[in-house]
């Protein structure tokens, strides 16, 4: 695991009308402070990625479709530095991700439908000064393989 990725399983209260679940809440300290909520749908097979905040904290949850997320450490001081991370997420394993600045990070949606994220911020896009910094998808600093392995 990466230094400073949190993952929150969800826990879902199921019952004859569907379920419930808490995504998150102030006292968890996930995030240092609330920055803006977004949400963004990519059709099967879709790879976006990678890119990287020096300021912003993800958090990430796929409520629709699945994805395979990649993380690697681009922080020089850290425990992990260049280790790269994969998690599993969406429909078939609720879970939120913390992911921290410093850490670059992309999906591909997996499976043959569409996959929706809803992601949370501690600070709020700013159009004139983005804290968007971004890597190609097959950067060879990298080195990451997206191809399904079959295992």
């Amino acid at each position: 695991m990466i230094s400073g990725v949190k993952v929150k399983p969800l826990l879902k209260h199921c019952d004859d009308r569907g379920f419930f679940a808490e995504l998150l809440r102030s006292d968890e300290l996930l995030l240092e402070e609330f920055g803006q909520a977004s949400l963004s749908m990519s059709y099967p097979g879709v790879i976006k990625a990678f890119h990287y905040h020096e300021h912003q904290d993800d958090l990430w949850f796929f409520p629709s479709g699945n994805a395979q997320v990649v993380l690697h450490d681009l922080r020089p001081h850290s425990s992990t530095f260049q280790q790269t991370s994969t998690h599993y997420m969406g429909e078939h394993n609720p879970i939120l991700l913390l992911i921290p600045r410093g850490v670059a990070h992309g999906y591909r949606v997996l499976g043959e439908n569409p996959a929706t994220i809803l992601y949370f911020t501690n600070r709020p896009y700013d159009p004139k000064n983005p804290d968007e910094h971004r890597i190609a998808w097959n950067s060879e600093e990298i080195g990451y393989d997206w191809t399904t392995k079959y295992r």
